[in-house]
């Protein structure tokens, strides 16, 4: 198996894995990068790097070395030795430095979470609806009114085509 690494070609001789609410992660370094990453020196050890790709630990004290929870007393230097926040108000207090670590990750910052069949196409519709009347309220504010007219009917389209779907 071969180093997990980016540049690295080396065979993997240190494998670690962690498991976190039944999901399991594993990592796969050749020696020198468990080095280079302190595998094995435990006061080196940057498991946020590991698991949220490198340079995120470096990433987070780039923002401010000094960032504290006032709730549970979690560092920076505590997420990056366990790759971990301490609560749910760690996500406010380093809320700047995670958000570019978390586009690293994902596709975007908000989750939206996975939506059943059926209800999809009434969020949709809603989220449709929100926008057509914040943009008619724009044009009616800017006197557009051949805009704001063409905004109003597709929004009645829209409701109209909403209220066929619940009725069925």
């Amino acid at each position: 198996m071969k180093c997990c690494q980016p540049d690295c070609d080396n065979e993997a001789t240190v494998h670690l894995t962690e498991i976190v609410n039944g999901q399991m992660k594993k990592i796969d370094l050749c020696e020198e990068c468990a080095k280079d990453k302190g595998v094995t020196d435990p006061q080196g050890f940057a498991l946020a790097d590991l698991l949220l790709g490198l340079g995120a630990s470096s990433e987070m004290e780039s923002v401010s070395a000094e960032l504290e929870c006032p709730t549970c007393g979690f560092t920076q230097a505590d997420f990056k030795k366990t790759g971990r926040l301490g609560c749910s108000t760690c996500y406010t207090v380093f809320a700047e430095p995670l958000e570019g670590m978390l586009k690293q990750m994902h596709k975007g910052t908000q989750h939206v979470g996975k939506v059943p069949k059926a209800l999809r196409a009434k969020l949709d519709i809603t989220k449709q609806r929100d926008s057509l009347a914040e943009q008619l309220q724009k044009a009616i504010e800017t006197e557009n009114y051949e805009e704001a007219a063409r905004l109003r009917d597709q929004l009645k389209e829209l409701e109209s085509v909403a209220s066929v779907e619940e009725g069925s």
